[in-house]
């Protein structure tokens, strides 16, 4: 059975566009940290609104997730994709024409969804591009999109949107994936499991989480979840404990431009990691790094020169370590059931997305100082990367190649 992308060519284009529709994924996902300066006083919002805004959307990416993979499954993966970007879009573009609190709610909510169901079918797509001994490389050159998306967002910030503009990133990122959508109805594959092999979806559940993949399943959902946490905490956290360190607000944010800048090049160096014939021992290493570099930027004295490496290195370590999971997931799966083991694995891990902030603000709350969150954060990272190697090893003594 052919179910992958003609490598000769083929694979090629279509990892060209799942990359950049993860850029505009990046985008979109920061928008709305990018946008609030200006939306909450047009609202008049409260922290609490503020934060109620926020987590609109991230309880969006998990339903998003696990629709997503489960289309993938069924209708095929450039079907998810397209529908994940058009829902998005759409209402990406609503939020910018919103007037009341409770429809920003709803809008952010269901922009989330869209977001949500995006991922596992990029992450399924760039695995399937290309030859299997490449999958780690070719979904780490996609998954760099994403902070460099970001890094646009941010640098949007940094540069300040006109006035009390708080609409024009919205349209922005509405009108995106709307654009590309075309391009993927035209030049990708549809990648569809043949019908006869086709689950349904408590089945393809059911085989995710039968007994000859369970282990599987729950170290990556470990390593997900706990991955997030330090990526989401880092990701909304970060400008304020800067800030909170005596830099300024224009300050905080190049130093979040270079942490996405440096999580391009993190995630390209995962992807090489994971691709390697034996890549427990590189891919300790990599968890390793990501710890220690948080321990650095713990350390390091507040300035401005100091915080711009020391938030590059963690944005390059954390982001390499993250892309190392999105590699191995689509590959813990054969094909008929991918989409729907990949979706669950990433709504499991955005629930590590909303454990994160709420870990930082609890630490704050109770007078930890910046450095003390970071330091929180290596036990974590540590734990994770022990997770994802017991998975890598557990496949390697399987010899668990999945089918194409």
């Amino acid at each position: 059975m052919n179910t992958t992308i003609d490598h000769r060519g083929g694979g090629g284009r279509a990892l060209a566009l799942v990359t950049l529709a993860a850029i505009i994924e990046g985008f979109d996902l920061q928008s709305a940290g990018v946008a609030v300066p200006k939306l909450a006083p047009a609202f008049g919002l409260s922290p609490h609104q503020i934060g109620l805004f926020f987590s609109s959307a991230t309880f969006g990416l998990i339903f998003g997730a696990l629709i997503g993979g489960r289309i993938a499954d069924a209708w095929g993966r450039r079907a998810g994709l397209v529908i994940a970007l058009i829902t998005f879009g759409t209402f990406s573009l609503a939020t910018a024409m919103v007037t009341t609190f409770e429809q920003l709610i709803v809008i952010r909510f269901l922009t989330g969804i869209g977001l949500g169901g995006a991922f596992p079918n990029l992450v399924n797509i760039a695995a399937e591009s290309v030859d299997p001994s490449r999958r780690g490389r070719a979904v780490a050159i996609m998954y760099a999109g994403v902070p460099f998306g970001g890094a646009i967002a941010s640098g949007v910030a940094m540069m300040g949107l006109h006035g009390d503009d708080w609409h024009t990133i919205f349209i922005v990122g509405g009108i995106l994936p709307l654009l590309i959508v075309p391009l993927l109805m035209i030049m990708l594959p549809p990648l569809t499991v043949p019908k006869r092999e086709k689950r349904s979806s408590s089945a393809a559940l059911a085989e995710v989480l039968s007994p000859s993949t369970l282990g599987t399943t729950m170290a990556l959902w470990v390593s997900f979840f706990l991955g997030l946490i330090v990526v989401y905490l880092m990701l909304n956290w970060m400008p304020q404990l800067l800030v909170s360190r005596g830099l300024g607000k224009n300050e905080a944010s190049l130093v979040q431009v270079l942490f996405n800048i440096g999580g391009v090049v993190g995630g390209l160096i995962g992807g090489q990691v994971l691709d390697r014939k034996s890549p427990g021992g590189p891919v300790a290493l990599c968890f390793a790094a990501a710890a220690g570099a948080l321990l650095v930027l713990g350390l390091l004295p507040a300035s401005l020169a100091f915080m711009l490496i020391g938030g590059t290195l963690v944005g390059g370590a954390i982001l390499c370590v993250q892309a190392i999971l999105y590699g191995v997931a689509p590959q813990c799966y054969p094909f008929e059931i991918r989409g729907t083991g990949v979706g669950v694995a990433v709504a499991v891990g955005r629930l590590g997305s909303i454990v994160g902030p709420l870990l930082a603000g609890a630490l704050v709350g109770a007078g930890a100082t910046p450095s003390h969150v970071m330091f929180a954060l290596v036990p974590i990272t540590l734990i994770a990367g022990m997770t994802t190697v017991l998975l890598l090893r557990r496949r390697h003594r399987a010899g668990a190649a999945q089918p194409a």
